[in-house]
């Protein structure tokens, strides 16, 4: 008892140490003209900064000192790809304005009729690594589809206008376009048409037709029909034999044979199946001229069907070059085209493409 007596009374004796606390340092009365009435909060007590608020506030002082930030030049700047959405204003802008000028001209709508008399007039866009390294961005099929839309839509309106013969608001039109049209648009323009077969001095045409991994190169040439001989012309015959009085030996009519070589070999030699001569000989039915063509051909790749086909394919390219009067019939009867079929890959877990394996209950 004696013992915590003493403690109580030694912690009783001392003297009672008071903090006095301020919230602001005292500032004499002279200096009050440079004491800042807001000062900056501290981040926290006893707290060294990292170094990157110690940049922040260095960026901040620096912000301060320069004076407030410029005024972006673009509506677009805070959507990261300013010059494309800028570049895609600017088309709406101008497809407005053409709109309202063709309404004014009373030139829109148009109806069918006259939509279908305007004057054709085709054109190439920039591709889209082009536009890309343009606007500074990835220009993603969206994208491109997006600017190409607005694109055909204004080539529509500046057709109206070279029809309707209003050339300032054509060279207006114009002018916005070529920012946009490809460089190489003949080329562009001139891929996808085929180039027209030309027959050689001796008349022959040569054509190369494909079918799945089979092609053939196909020579063709007319035959030449012997000239009936004079003795069997009808001006020879005496009168009882026109009228049928007396029985005589009738006029033999040439009929024209042609030959049809595959790999230096008849076509029934070669192809001994039914089917593969009668896919061959197809295109000459169709356009009605069989036995009028020596046909040579060398096919390279493939099986009998894919040969045959391919032999199909350049013969009828060769009787359109020859008898360009038969193309509406072979394209109706899709000879002109190849046959984008290919044969379909072995899937894994598969007997074949699509063969499954027999199912086995144990």
């Amino acid at each position: 008892m004696n013992i915590l007596r003493r403690q109580v009374c030694s912690t009783l004796r001392r003297p009672i140490a008071r903090q006095y606390v301020t919230a602001r340092p005292f500032v004499p009365p002279s200096q009050l003209d440079q004491v800042d009435p807001f000062p900056p909060r501290r981040r926290g007590r006893g707290r060294r900064k990292n170094p990157d608020e110690e940049e922040l506030d260095e960026e901040e002082r620096n912000d301060e000192i320069s004076g407030p930030k410029a005024k972006p030049e673009s509506q677009s700047f805070y959507t990261g790809r300013a010059i494309y959405h800028d570049n895609l204003i600017q088309l709406q802008n101008a497809i407005s304005r053409t709109r309202g000028t063709l309404k004014t001209l009373q030139l829109l709508p148009l109806p069918p009729f006259a939509r279908e008399s305007l004057i054709q007039m085709q054109t190439a866009w920039k591709t889209p690594d082009e536009l890309a390294r343009e606007f500074d961005t990835n220009m993603t099929t969206g994208r491109y589809r997006r600017v190409t839309a607005l694109l055909n839509e204004l080539h529509e309106y500046y057709r109206i206008a070279v029809t309707a013969k209003h050339p300032q608001l054509a060279d207006m039109i114009d002018d916005i376009l070529r920012l946009f049209t490809s460089g190489k648009k003949n080329q562009a323009l001139a891929q996808g048409k085929r180039k027209k077969v030309q027959l050689d001095q001796y008349g022959r045409s040569y054509t190369v037709g494909k079918r799945k991994t089979s092609s053939a190169r196909v020579w063709m040439i007319p035959v030449k029909t012997p000239l009936p001989s004079s003795s069997l012309s009808s001006t020879t015959l005496p009168v009882e034999d026109v009228l049928g009085l007396s029985e005589t030996e009738r006029l033999s009519i040439p009929v024209p044979t042609s030959t049809i070589l595959i790999n230096n070999l008849p076509i029934a030699e070669y192809f001994p199946q039914p089917a593969d001569r009668e896919r061959i000989v197809y295109p000459l039915k169709v356009a009605g001229v069989l036995g009028k063509y020596n046909i040579f051909t060398i096919a390279r790749g493939g099986g009998t069907t894919g040969q045959s086909g391919a032999i199909a394919h350049g013969i009828a390219k060769g009787i359109f070059a020859h008898e360009s009067d038969v193309g509406d019939v072979l394209r109706r009867a899709k000879l002109l085209r190849r046959d984008p079929r290919m044969v379909e890959r072995k899937k894994t877990g598969l007997a074949k493409a699509r063969k499954r394996y027999t199912w086995v209950k144990r």
